[in-house]
């Protein structure tokens, strides 16, 4: 029974941190109803700059690389939005996927210009100690990362429905007209929302890769939570922790009763299958908006 209750918790932890990728993913979609293809390199571009500032520059402490860090990945979210994806307001959304595709591309092909495509070790952010309570043991980085986790989402929940900016945002993801309208600027939002995006890359790798191999394998990470933005819909924030719930529960249950039956792989593909799932019979998924269209 103590086993069982421990994947559950260390799946509610997972969970959490699969929740905040996935938000990223949703306030990009609900701002500027773009499909982010490319958030898994963001955790790469993430990882390999504050790998930089912090193991090659000279810095007095390490958590100014981090600060750093975060500026630039700010500043490229700002810069991703403003010089690729402006221009191509109002295109159908099936130029907008085949750009982030391009972007994906774009972005690895300049890390490894920039930065070479070896593997790297990751700096230890988080102790390597494991967090004890009780019966229960946790690794440190997933601990502390959910609970981190766990105030992003809150605090992201609030701003996007207590507040009267974060109200503006539920303008532009219902209509961009109609926001415009009103004197919203939908430029604007979907600039914040490519920032926003971007750090939460950052904080992803972080959490992922702490004491870990930085590779572009890290990448997976940024995939994992398009299962969770589609089970929770896409436009939802509030859904996307009992999303992420789900999944990182079913794969944390997965990876610890199905995986020694298996040989292994079923915790790899559980997000997957969660994704077919709700592609097939509910594609606005749990908390997504079912748009009626008059003709």
């Amino acid at each position: 029974m103590i086993y069982f209750v421990q994947c559950v918790l260390g799946g509610i932890l997972l969970g959490l941190l699969y929740a905040v990728i996935a938000l990223g993913l949703t306030i990009v979609w609900r701002s500027g109803r773009i499909l982010n293809l490319a958030q898994g390199e963001l955790v790469i571009v993430g990882g390999f700059l504050i790998w930089w500032f912090i193991a090659m520059t000279p810095l007095p402490q390490w958590w100014l690389g981090i600060i750093i860090a975060f500026g630039i990945m700010a500043l490229l979210g700002l810069a991703i939005e403003r010089g690729i994806f402006r221009p191509l307001i109002g295109q159908p959304v099936f130029t907008l996927v085949m750009m982030t595709i391009g972007l994906l591309i774009l972005l690895r092909g300049l890390v490894i210009v920039i930065f070479g495509g070896e593997e790297r070790p990751f700096p230890q952010i988080f102790p390597i100690e494991h967090v004890v309570l009780g019966p229960f043991s946790f690794d440190s980085a997933l601990f502390w990362g959910g609970i981190i986790a766990l105030l992003i989402v809150v605090a992201l929940a609030w701003f996007f429905e207590r507040t009267r900016y974060g109200r503006r945002f539920s303008a532009v993801a219902e209509d961009h007209i109609v926001a415009q309208s009103m004197g919203i600027s939908v430029k604007q939002a979907v600039s914040v929302a490519w920032v926003l995006a971007a750090m939460l890359g950052g904080f992803a790798s972080i959490v992922f890769l702490n004491a870990k191999t930085l590779t572009f394998i890290a990448s997976e990470i940024g995939f994992r939570g398009l299962p969770v933005a589609l089970l929770a819909g896409l436009e939802s924030v509030r859904g996307a922790p009992l999303a992420g719930l789900i999944v990182g529960i079913g794969e944390s249950l997965a990876r610890a009763y199905i995986d020694p039956i298996t040989g292994g792989g079923m915790a790899e593909v559980f997000p997957y299958i969660v994704m077919v799932i709700v592609v097939l019979f509910r594609p606005q998924g749990l908390y997504g908006w079912k748009i009626i269209e008059r003709v």
